[in-house]
């Protein structure tokens, strides 16, 4: 019996990946001689990540940069990194490639701003996300984190705040954020409320409940270490009776080979043709 695949209708790598992964292969590419460094994993995505390591990228994490030697060529990934990092590099004179997305600089300087002009600002996110530690960077003492609604109705917000800006990781989960922000507007009428989150991510997730409906399992694919995949995943499993996280084609488990209709999604870190292993491998397997 042949099963039915179908995709959701937006999947896979965001703009901000892409950008990233396309400017590590040209800085490969044109520095042949140099070492070429990734600051932290460019890509949370283990094979894409691997791809580019045997072309001679090497990951370093932040708190490694004395390893990183004078003048080489340094990528700063999608995610961003702090302006003390930066620093850091710059008495080094690396050559910076800076990937960091559009969106995430548009949060840095937000927040710089923000807090430059004295205002608290509340960021909602994930502690160990290398996003939420860059954004942080860009602040000043006046900052606090928030990663769910249980933490946003025990904030207690410091005294003497003239005023206060909430905004958010770019990859949070959408209905996290509408949670807390109603939870702190009740507390600070006055608040404003940047919505932060790339439409890239709500994009994925809405495109996920679509999905789920209509399918009887769903196969979410990408980096088990992907911060938005493993959201997909749990969106998932609060929607649908079957559903399994894979980074691979291979990691396919047998009964899912069983089901009628199998609907896919994949992380904004997901390369395209990990994306369409998975789909063929669906499609050619006959029971």
């Amino acid at each position: 019996m042949a099963i039915q695949v179908v995709k959701a209708n937006v999947l896979g790598f965001c703009f901000g990946v892409r950008r990233a992964v396309e400017l590590a292969e040209k800085a490969l590419l044109e520095n042949p001689e140099k070492n070429v460094y990734s600051l932290g994993p460019l890509i949370h995505n283990q094979i894409a990540l691997k791809n580019l390591c045997d072309k001679g990228m090497i990951i370093v994490n932040e708190d490694e940069i004395a390893r990183i030697k004078n003048e080489s060529v340094v990528i700063i990934r999608a995610h961003g990194c702090s302006p003390d990092i930066l620093r850091e590099l710059e008495k080094k004179s690396c050559l910076i490639v800076d990937a960091t997305c559009p969106r995430v600089k548009n949060s840095q300087k937000i927040v710089e701003k923000k807090t430059n002009d004295d205002a608290f600002v509340i960021l909602t996110g994930d502690s160990n996300h290398g996003e939420v530690k860059g954004i942080a960077g860009f602040a000043k003492d006046n900052f606090a984190l928030i990663q769910n609604a249980d933490e946003a109705e025990k904030f207690v917000l410091p005294v003497d705040v003239k005023s206060v800006v909430l905004l958010s990781q770019t990859t949070f989960n959408v209905s996290e954020f509408e949670n807390v922000s109603k939870i702190l507007t009740k507390m600070i009428p006055s608040l404003e409320i940047i919505n932060s989150i790339c439409p890239a991510t709500k994009e994925r997730q809405e495109a996920l409940f679509d999905l789920c409906d209509s399918v009887d399992g769903i196969i979410v694919i990408g980096g088990k270490n992907s911060a938005n995949t493993i959201r997909l995943f749990k969106i998932a499993q609060q929607n649908c009776k079957n559903v399994i996280h894979v980074e691979s084609a291979c990691e396919i488990p047998q009964e899912f080979f069983a089901l009628e209709k199998v609907g896919i999604t994949a992380g904004a870190s997901t390369p395209d043709e990990i994306i369409q292993e998975v789909y063929a491998s669906l499609l050619n397997c006959q029971l």
